[in-house]
């Protein structure tokens, strides 16, 4: 295999050219202790290929020192194998003949036999008239330029390509650098987000997110991802998204000392997975209240207390009230729907729901009321208090007959063998979210099973 993997010339790598020597100059220590205290392996040959120079670094990379090296002529039989040494020699003295620097790479020998890929950068040495007296070569070990290069690569690549968020957050909680993937799930551009407290960016999350960072600058980095759920600011409003985030934490690699740069956060967006799983586990939780219900409601004599079972049941994790209105005979002369409240939630403590209703007094619903909206619709209607302050939602309650504090409703109608019976109406407080379509099901559901109770108590109760 040969030595040499790759070459060319530039004028733009490498240190400047070495001056002309200097008719009459020594310079001979001079020129000994500034090759020794630089960082870079520095070695040179004169015209006919003979080792004139040999710095520390050339010794800590080979393994040579400069006794063992200078004087020899060029590097074959020590430093690089016989096989490639004719090829060696003459890429490194072409050099004398070609204008700026040349690029190479060859493997050369360690005292100890091992082998080391080196990058070389080398020129000609001018002599008093200007002609070719040597050539100057400086060496480095390739895998630290790989190295180098990899780790600019990735970076470029993580914040241009990658399919995941990374941000680079500063020792003061600020974006520093954000990759473009980042920008679009922020809602903003990449150069706008820059040194922005995360609380102008984030509408809720911001506080969680602070919170790991600064433990990240203190503890370092956690064993495992954190699932974090933020809403972000857009134009068309907040959004709530769910991102899987890692963190490393950032320090100076050039301090004797870890000077601490800030946090590199990763992340990805799982909203649409966390929520698909949300919804199944709702519907198992859901499922499973159901067959409980059925359960117990077996166990009653009265068809009636099976209802108030069936209600109960199913508020856990539901809704913080419920209510069960029946359709009342319509007054002579008049069709409006009235309805008598006859089994509801306790109000203030909790326990099971109570009956009621034997008086047969209507419930004083208004005009347009949700409930009686639902029965003459035969379907669900949702109702809520929407942006109204505390005073003005427990007005809009209260006005409602319902608890104080409800500020969310769904009523769904109650039908048995083709005949509607009522109305069971569910509430949310406040600090909860509004009845979506998914809940109306649900209800929908539960109300089949009380409207077939309610059914039977009323075949089972003698008319007056």
């Amino acid at each position: 295999m040969s030595a040499s993997r790759r070459s060319g010339t530039t004028d733009e790598l490498g240190p400047d050219e070495p001056e002309p020597a200097r008719e009459g100059s020594d310079g001979s220590d001079l020129l000994a202790a500034l090759l020794d205290g630089m960082d870079a392996a520095l070695c040179a040959f004169d015209a006919d290929g003979v080792v004139t120079h040999w710095n520390r670094e050339a010794e800590r990379i080979l393994g040579w020192t400069a006794a063992e090296a200078v004087g020899r002529a060029g590097f074959a039989g020590w430093a690089v194998r016989s096989a490639d040494a004719e090829e060696v020699e003459a890429r490194l003295m072409s050099a004398m003949d070609a204008p700026g620097r040349q690029v190479n790479e060859f493997a050369l020998l360690t005292k100890d036999g091992g082998r080391v890929l080196v990058r070389t950068q080398s020129a000609a040495v001018r002599g008093p008239e200007g002609k070719p007296a040597g050539v100057y070569c400086a060496f480095s070990e390739v895998h630290a330029q790989i190295d180098l290069e990899r780790s600019i690569a990735l970076s470029e690549a993580l914040l241009e390509d990658a399919s995941w968020g990374v941000v680079l957050v500063d020792a003061d909680l600020r974006p520093a650098v954000v990759n473009a993937h980042a920008a679009r799930a922020l809602g903003a551009g990449r150069t706008s987000v820059l040194g922005r407290p995360l609380g102008e960016l984030l509408a809720q999350g911001a506080e969680e997110l602070e919170s790991a960072l600064t433990h990240v600058l203190a503890e370092g980095a956690p064993p495992a991802p954190a699932e974090l759920w933020v809403s972000v600011r857009t134009p068309e409003g907040e959004r709530r998204r769910c991102w899987r985030s890692g963190f490393v934490k950032l320090a100076s690699p050039l301090a004797e000392e870890p000077v601490p740069l800030g946090v590199g956060w990763l992340f990805q967006d799982v909203t649409e997975s966390r929520q698909g799983e949300q919804e199944a586990s709702l519907l198992r939780f859901r499922a499973q209240q159901l067959h409980r219900a059925a359960r117990a409601a077996a166990e009653c004599e009265d068809p009636a207390e099976a209802a108030t079972v069936h209600l109960d049941f199913a508020l856990a994790g539901f809704a913080d009230h419920a209510l069960i209105d029946r359709v009342a005979d319509c007054a002579e002369g008049t069709d409006r729907v009235r309805l008598v409240r006859i089994a509801a939630t306790p109000s203030g403590a909790p326990g099971p729901s109570r009956l009621d209703g034997r008086a047969g007094l209507p419930v004083r619903y208004g005009e347009g009321h949700p409930a009686v909206q639902c029965v003459e619709r035969v379907g669900s209607v949702r109702a809520g208090a929407g942006s109204l302050s505390a005073e003005d939602a427990r007005a809009w309650a209260l006005a409602r007959q319902w608890p104080a504090d409800a500020v969310h409703a769904l009523c769904t109608v109650l039908r048995s063998r083709g005949r509607t019976l009522g109305a069971v109406t569910f509430l949310r407080a406040a600090g909860r979210n509004a009845f979506e379509r998914s809940d109306a099901m649900y209800a929908e559901d539960v109300a089949v099973r009380i409207a077939t109770a309610l059914d039977l108590a009323a075949l089972l109760t003698p008319d007056d």
